[in-house]
């Protein structure tokens, strides 16, 4: 809709940035909240934060950059323009995970109680960067004829101008901002640590792809013709979050 806050000569402030930014801060701070409510160094939580952020906007951006390689290689400049748009969720968890799998251990930070706050922050900061999209114009949606259909006539937008759309990044908002709902007002009845952390995989494995039936732009290649690699992904880490959870439930019955 309004991809540019504001230009200033050469200074221009992009939405999509600012939202990602504003995300981000966002999260780090909730986070920071959440560790000292449950026992965790905030300052440990902070400095692990500050690499997640690198290793999730770089893995983000190479997952959207390997989606869209034709043009990359015909316009390699741009994979840098990553204030445009550009990243790519599952990227960005995936090296983000990894990433946090190795620092735990070095600042000595408890696995569970970690990932639950985790879980609780990402959906926060997800669903302020789903704005920075819609600002944007990426992530669109289908061409539709609903009644809450948008269109996008800024010449700088990423989606196709004045045809009306499915507003995908505003469904994902939405979901995000639902899981983070949900799970701020489970937290205080949850069983085991890292029982968020699953839940939220399940739920966002789940609503993602849902949403990703109504996705417009390029979804890269499709497993047997019909599924998008994010829907692949979405599905698999909410089926084996369902297993894991039931062998944890069924644990701790037996214990």
């Amino acid at each position: 809709m309004f991809p540019v806050i504001f230009q200033f000569g050469d200074f221009t402030v992009h939405t999509y940035g600012f939202f990602v930014a504003v995300g981000v801060l966002a999260a780090i701070l909730f986070a920071r909240y959440e560790a000292g409510r449950v026992g965790v160094d905030p300052d440990r939580i902070v400095d692990l934060c500050f690499y997640l952020v690198i290793a999730a906007i770089l893995g983000s951006r190479l997952f959207f950059v390997v989606l869209n390689l034709d043009y990359f290689l015909a316009a390699p400049l741009d994979i840098f323009k990553i204030w445009s748009g550009g990243l790519v969720f599952y990227g960005g968890f995936i090296a983000a995970f990894a990433t946090a799998l190795a620092l735990m251990r070095a600042y000595r930070l408890p696995l569970g109680k970690t990932a639950d706050i985790a879980a609780l922050a990402l959906p926060l900061g997800h669903f302020l960067g789903r704005l920075g999209c819609f600002s944007a114009g990426c992530c669109y949606g289908e061409t539709c004829e609903l009644p809450w259909a948008v269109s996008f006539a800024h010449p700088e937008s990423l989606a196709p101008l004045h045809t009306p759309l499915h507003p995908t990044q505003l469904y994902s908002a939405a979901a995000n901002l639902f899981i983070f709902l949900v799970l701020f007002a489970f937290r205080k009845r949850q069983r085991f640590a890292g029982q968020l952390l699953l839940f939220y995989l399940v739920l966002y494995g789940v609503l993602r792809s849902i949403i990703e039936i109504f996705r417009g732009d390029d979804r890269g290649a499709h497993i047997f013709n019909i599924f998008s690699v994010s829907q692949v992904l979405g599905l698999s880490v909410a089926f084996f979050s369902i297993v894991a959870l039931v062998m944890i439930r069924r644990t701790m019955h037996k214990a």
